[in-house]
Order: structure tokens, then C-alpha cells, then sequence
């Protein structure tokens, strides 16, 4: 079997977005999910998004983007917090499985963001390492409150927008291959009542 194409970062985001729909219709394909791809990509992978999203039981990103087995290179944190091993794991799947798309996903009534809110508010934070995931998600939360906003959703949005610059400011490589127009880095916000994913940000999309 001859692998397909892969794709520019435009359309592997059009492909997301697109399984998205049909998805949020309840009319999913679930392509790629049968013996015979399985058996064509046991040799090799070749995915065409790298997904870095939150690590919420709702944001399954095969099932609300519509995708199968292979397509997918998903790296995923409570909040999509962002340390050594994920940047790690994000620069993989563009330097070696050649990704044309990072996508950062975040989500609505995100508990990591609710999180940081009530450390800020009550002056104290959680034990243990939830206290990193906190720690890291605070500074996303002051930015909002700096430019104003306060609900809660709306400040999920702001960290959306943060964690991207974020991959594009502590990778060398992503923010070269994005000035290059290799990859596009974006952010999108999936709504758990409707399951839809709305674009907040992206960076070299043309």
C-alpha cells in the first residue's frame, strides 16, 4: 500500500475541523480503524497533526476529530501544560514524523484553569504535583486578568492563546519551521455541551 501525502498545515487543519463536523452532526466516518490500516502502519507511522491537548476524559481527539489509527500524534497534559517532556514529545512528531500541524486543544469549564482561579483567590495552593500543573496554568490566568477578562471560558481561551506562543517562544525548531511555513502551530477550543472545536489562534496557517 502506497502512503498517502501528507498534507500542508492549511489542509491537515481543514481535515481536523472537517472530521470535527461530522462529529458535532453525529455522523462520524471512523476511518482508519480497521484491520488492514493496522496492519499498513505497523512498519511506520505517518500522522498528519501532532495534538497537544488536555488531558480531560471528554477530549478524546480520535473520536471528536473524526480520525483513526496513524493520523494522530496526540501528547497530552492536565491543562496542556507545557514541561521538557512534552515539548520533547511535540518537536517528535514534527522533526521525525514530519507533522505539518501542532495543535494545542484546550476545552471549556477546563479544571486545571478553574484550579488556578481559586489558588489565586484564596492565596493557597494544592499539594503534591497538581501544585506544578497549578504553577503552571497561573501565569495564563494573570495575563487575562491583566487584559481584562474575567469569565472563566474566556480565560480558557487566553491560555489557549498562551500555550502556543509558549511552544513557538521555548522551541527552536517549531518557531524555525513555522517562519519557514513547514508547520502551523494553532490553538483550537472544544465546547463539551456541542462537541465543537472553534480555531482561537494559529501561526503561518498561508
Amino acid at each position: 500500500m502506497t502512503p498517502s501525502p501528507i498534507p500542508g498545515p492549511a489542509e491537515a487543519l481543514q481535515a481536523l475541523l472537517e472530521g470535527n463536523a461530522r462529529f458535532v452532526a453525529g455522523k462520524p466516518e471512523h476511518p482508519n480503524q480497521d484491520a488492514g490500516r493496522r496492519a499498513a502502519l505497523a512498519p511506520a507511522q505517518r500522522p498528519f497533526a501532532v495534538l497537544f491537548g488536555c488531558s480531560d476524559s471528554r477530549l478524546a481527539a480520535e473520536i471528536i476529530f473524526d480520525q483513526g489509527l496513524g493520523d494522530l500524534f496526540v501528547v497530552r497534559t492536565a491543562g496542556h501544560v507545557t514541561g521538557a517532556e512534552a515539548l520533547g514529545s511535540i518537536e517528535y512528531g514534527v522533526s521525525v514524523l514530519d507533522c505539518p500541524l501542532v495543535v494545542v486543544l484546550g476545552h471549556d469549564s477546563c479544571g486545571a484553569v478553574a484550579a488556578a482561579l481559586d489558588s489565586l483567590e484564596q492565596g493557597q495552593l494544592p499539594g503534591g504535583f497538581v501544585r506544578d500543573v497549578v504553577e503552571r496554568v497561573t501565569p495564563s490566568v494573570l495575563a487575562a486578568r491583566a487584559a481584562g477578562i474575567e469569565d472563566p471560558d474566556a480565560i480558557v481561551d487566553e491560555h489557549i492563546r498562551q500555550t502556543v506562543d509558549l511552544l513557538l517562544e521555548r522551541s527552536h525548531l517549531l518557531a524555525t519551521r513555522a517562519a519557514g511555513g513547514k508547520v502551523a502551530v494553532v490553538g483550537l477550543s472544544y465546547r463539551l455541551h456541542d462537541g465543537q472545536a472553534r480555531l482561537i489562534t494559529g501561526h503561518s496557517l498561508t
